[in-house]
């Protein structure tokens, strides 16, 4: 088992559960995750405490109206003064987007009253974008590193990630307000299946196709480009509900994929985000190693 965050004393790393971290991956690094909350008619759940993707899944095939909120300023509070029970003498908590979340604002407001020094990092990303900039830090804060360099190290990763993704329907992003109504309209009114993306904290359309297939081929094939051109990568992917769809991308892709690749991590896609992009969405994350 890992040691608890901050047992070393030196710099403890937290983050927020829309970093969807593998359980295989949270067992062995020193992390401390704090969860969103997904509300199903009217009733809040913890994800990954009160409810799994699959649960998500469950409600959102039964027609259950399903939104999303953030933890508050008191989750992070607590997160911060466990760290500091156990021996952090500073914290680095790295978040998804702020333009996606007021999760970072309130990790800001618990950071103003913590104990010692909390750098609050807006990783202006989500999924596994956010998720290897938390493993850059962590890997920062086990080499004994200061937090203002283990915070530099989960910005530099996350500014390096692209996240693409495509869904069986915008329905589920334009209902939470993820997505304009006129990309929204480009899968309900005309049959279009966008490759969507991450740009600057916020989802866009990155390339519209004329079906499913052609969306995962597309997703695959911009994937690929954008890894072709650095030297050494990661590589993430992400589904909801279906492992086997998500190994067989990962295969394909590191099949495809030159001497570069690093490490490739599959991991469904946390709750929060799958009430957002609803089932059968595959995603890619690509990132400097």
């Amino acid at each position: 088992m890992p040691a608890a965050p901050g047992a070393r004393g030196g710099v403890a790393v937290v983050t927020d559960s829309t970093a969807s971290l593998p359980p295989e991956v949270l067992d062995v690094v020193d992390v401390a995750v704090v969860p969103l909350h997904v509300v199903i008619d009217g009733v809040a759940h913890r994800e990954n405490v009160d409810l799994s993707p699959a649960g998500l899944l469950d409600a959102l095939r039964s027609g259950a109206r399903v939104t999303t909120s953030q933890p508050g300023a008191e989750a992070f509070a607590r997160a911060y003064q466990r760290a500091v029970a156990r021996g952090a003498r500073e914290i680095v908590s790295v978040h998804l987007s702020g333009d996606l979340s007021g999760t970072v604002g309130a990790a800001g407001l618990a950071a103003g009253e913590a104990a010692v020094p909390v750098r609050v990092v807006d990783s202006r990303t989500v999924g596994m974008g956010l998720g290897l900039a938390v493993l850059a830090a962590a890997a920062a804060a086990a080499r004994g590193l200061p937090g203002a360099e283990v915070a530099a190290a989960a910005a530099r990763r996350s500014a390096t990630s692209t996240v693409l993704f495509a869904v069986e329907t915008l329905e589920h992003l334009r209902r939470g307000g993820r997505l304009g109504p006129v990309a929204a309209a480009l899968g309900s009114v005309l049959g279009v299946r966008p490759v969507l993306g991450v740009d600057r904290g916020r989802i866009e359309v990155v390339e519209k196709a004329r079906s499913a297939g052609r969306a995962r081929a597309r997703l695959v094939e911009l994937a690929l480009a954008d890894a072709a051109a650095r030297d050494r990568f990661d590589l993430a992917v992400h589904h909801l509900g279906d492992e086997a769809a998500g190994r067989a991308l990962a295969e394909e892709l590191r099949g495809a994929c030159g001497p570069g690749l690093g490490r490739v991590h599959v991991a469904e896609i946390s709750a929060v985000i799958g009430a957002h992009v609803g089932p059968g969405v595959l995603a890619v994350v690509v990132a400097d190693a």
